[in-house]
C-alpha cells in the first residue's frame, strides 16, 4: 500500500465519501481510514434504520387508525414480530452499506483501510497513525488530511443512570422486544421521532423534556405536537429536569426522579431512553499534538471554509458540531476537497437549510423563525394557516398541524417556513426556494389543487385575503 497521498481521510460517512468522490473526481489519491462500521452514523445508525422502523411503525398505526379516519374501511393493526422486523431493517441497511459506501469506494478505486487513527507528527508537518485489529501499525502522509468521524449520543452524569441502564437512540433500534412502558429523556428531533416510534409499536410512552418540544423550532409546533402525542397515548411532561436513575427492587422497573417545575416527581417504566443530544467523536484523534482546536463538546472548530485552525487539516459533517444532517456533511466534504485541490474559497451557508423531523405529522422547516427575525432586528409580519384550510389536508383527514410564514413586514419577502403536516418535509424543500420572494409571487404562482404544497399558497394568500371564504382553487 502507498504511504503518500493527496487526501487522507478519518471516517466513512456522507462527509468522507463525498470528499473522497470529489477528490478522486480531481485526479487526486485518497486514502479512508475506518475504525468501526464501513458507512457512518446515517446508514448504520442513524437515518436509514429509523427510518425503516418509523416507516413500519406508521403502517402499523395508519391500520390501527384507518377506520376512525375514513367511513367504511375496516383494518386492524396486530401484534409486533419485533425479531422479524428488525431482522428487515438489518438487510435493508447491509444492503445500502454495500451499494451506497463498499461498492462505491471499489468502483472510484481509493482504499479503505480498517484500523483506529490518530494525527501525529508536528503542526507543520502532520502524519496519520494507523493501528490495525491485530495490533500492526502503519503511518501514512498527506497533503491534506480531513477529520469526518460524526458524532455518537451523549449521556449526561446524571445519578445511578449507569448502574440503572438505559438505552440510547441506537441501542433502542436493535430491541427485540417492544417495551410495555418507556420513559424518553428529551424533547428534541430524536427524542420526538422515538417516542412516536415506540408509541406506534404498542409501548405505553412518557416524554420528559426539559422545556418545549423542537425548542428551536416555532412555539406552536410545541402545541400542534404536544396535541398528536395525546392522541397517540403519549404523556409529555415538561419542565422536567431528570436527577436520579434506579431499579425498583422486585418489579424491575426503572425509576426515574426528575424535578418538574421545582417539584421531585418519579416515573416508572420497564426501560429508560436517553435522547438528550449528541456529541462529536475526537477522542484518541491527537488533534491538539497538531494544532488542531476543539470546542467545548469536543468539536473541530472550523472556519466557513472547513479548514481547522491547521491550514493543511478540514473537518466535515457532525463532528464540527454544524446541523447534524448528512446531506450537510455531504455538502462539507465537498466544499473540502474544492477548497483544498482547486484552491477556491467556497464557504457554507446555512441561510436556506431546510430541516425535517420525521414524527407523523412532521415538521418542516426553512430560514429563519419569528423569533430569530426579531432578534435580527427585521420587522416581521406571520401567518399561521391551520391545515383545516388545506384541501390536501381535508381528503386525507388529518388537518393536524399548520403552515407559518414569516415575512419581512417592509418588504413582503418571505424569511422563513415552518409546518407541520404530512409531508412537511416536501415542504421545506419547496421553501428553499420561496425563501426570499414576495408573498405576492408566490400567490400568482402555480399551486397543484390536492397537493400539500398548495398550502403554501393558501398561506401566502393568508397575508391579505380572509382564506375561510375562498372557494376550491381560488
Amino acid at each position: 500500500m502507498p504511504t503518500k497521498y493527496d487526501l487522507a481521510i478519518i471516517g466513512s460517512g456522507g462527509g468522507a465519501f463525498a470528499a473522497a468522490i470529489r477528490a478522486t473526481a480531481l485526479g487526486k489519491s485518497v486514502v479512508m481510514v475506518e475504525r468501526g462500521t464501513l458507512g457512518g452514523t446515517c446508514v448504520n445508525t442513524g437515518c436509514v434504520p429509523s427510518q425503516a422502523l418509523i416507516a413500519a411503525a406508521g403502517a402499523r398505526y395508519s391500520a390501527a387508525d384507518a377506520p376512525d379516519r375514513f367511513p367504511g374501511i375496516s383494518t386492524t393493526a396486530g401484534p409486533i414480530d419485533m425479531p422479524a422486523l428488525v431482522a428487515g431493517k438489518v438487510a435493508l441497511v447491509e444492503s445500502l452499506r454495500g451499494e451506497k459506501y463498499a461498492d462505491v469506494a471499489e468502483s472510484y478505486g481509493w482504499p479503505v483501510r480498517q484500523g483506529v487513527a490518530a494525527l501525529a507528527g508536528s503542526p507543520d508537518a502532520p502524519a496519520l497513525n494507523i493501528t490495525a485489529a491485530d495490533g500492526m501499525a502503519a503511518t501514512v502522509e498527506a497533503e491534506h488530511y480531513m477529520v469526518a468521524t460524526g458524532a455518537r449520543p451523549w449521556v449526561p452524569p446524571i445519578d445511578g443512570l449507569d448502574s440503572a441502564g438505559y438505552l440510547t437512540s441506537t441501542t433502542a433500534m436493535e430491541l427485540l422486544e417492544v417495551p410495555r412502558s418507556l420513559l424518553v429523556l428529551g424533547g428534541g428531533y430524536v427524542a420526538l421521532e422515538q417516542a412516536q416510534l415506540f408509541a406506534r409499536l404498542g409501548s405505553e410512552v412518557t416524554l420528559l423534556a426539559r422545556s418545549r418540544l423542537a425548542s428551536k423550532e416555532e412555539p406552536e409546533v410545541s402545541w400542534a405536537l404536544e396535541d398528536v402525542f395525546a392522541d397517540n397515548g403519549i404523556r409529555v411532561v415538561r419542565r422536567a429536569v431528570p436527577t436520579r436513575v434506579t431499579r425498583a427492587a422486585g418489579t424491575g422497573l426503572v425509576v426515574v426522579t426528575a424535578d418538574v417545575s421545582g417539584v421531585s416527581q418519579d416515573f416508572r417504566a420497564d426501560q429508560v431512553l436517553v435522547a438528550l443530544g449528541r456529541r462529536p467523536v475526537t477522542d484518541g484523534l491527537n488533534l491538539d499534538s497538531v494544532g488542531v482546536k476543539t470546542g467545548e463538546s469536543g468539536e473541530v472548530v472550523v472556519s466557513d471554509r472547513m479548514q481547522s485552525s491547521n491550514r493543511r487539516i478540514w473537518a466535515a459533517g457532525d463532528v464540527t458540531g454544524h446541523p447534524e444532517f448528512v446531506y450537510v456533511a455531504a455538502h462539507h466534504g465537498t466544499l473540502v476537497a474544492e477548497n483544498a485541490f482547486l484552491h477556491v474559497d467556497r464557504t457554507v451557508d446555512y441561510s436556506r437549510l431546510p430541516r425535517v423531523t420525521f414524527t407523523g405529522p412532521a415538521i418542516g422547516a426553512v430560514g429563519m423563525t419569528e423569533k430569530e427575525a426579531k432578534s435580527a432586528g427585521i420587522r416581521c409580519d406571520c401567518r399561521v394557516l391551520p391545515l383545516h384550510h388545506v384541501p390536501r389536508a381535508l381528503v386525507n383527514r388529518d388537518t393536524r398541524g399548520f403552515i407559518k410564514i414569516v415575512v419581512n413586514a417592509d418588504t413582503s419577502e418571505i424569511l422563513g417556513i415552518t409546518a407541520v403536516a404530512k409531508d412537511a418535509g416536501e415542504l421545506a424543500a419547496t421553501g428553499v426556494h420561496l425563501l426570499g420572494k414576495t408573498i405576492a409571487e408566490v400567490v400568482d404562482a402555480w399551486a397543484p389543487y390536492l397537493t400539500m404544497t398548495e398550502g403554501l399558497r393558501l398561506a401566502a394568500r393568508a397575508f391579505t385575503t380572509d382564506v375561510s371564504q375562498l372557494s376550491c382553487c381560488a
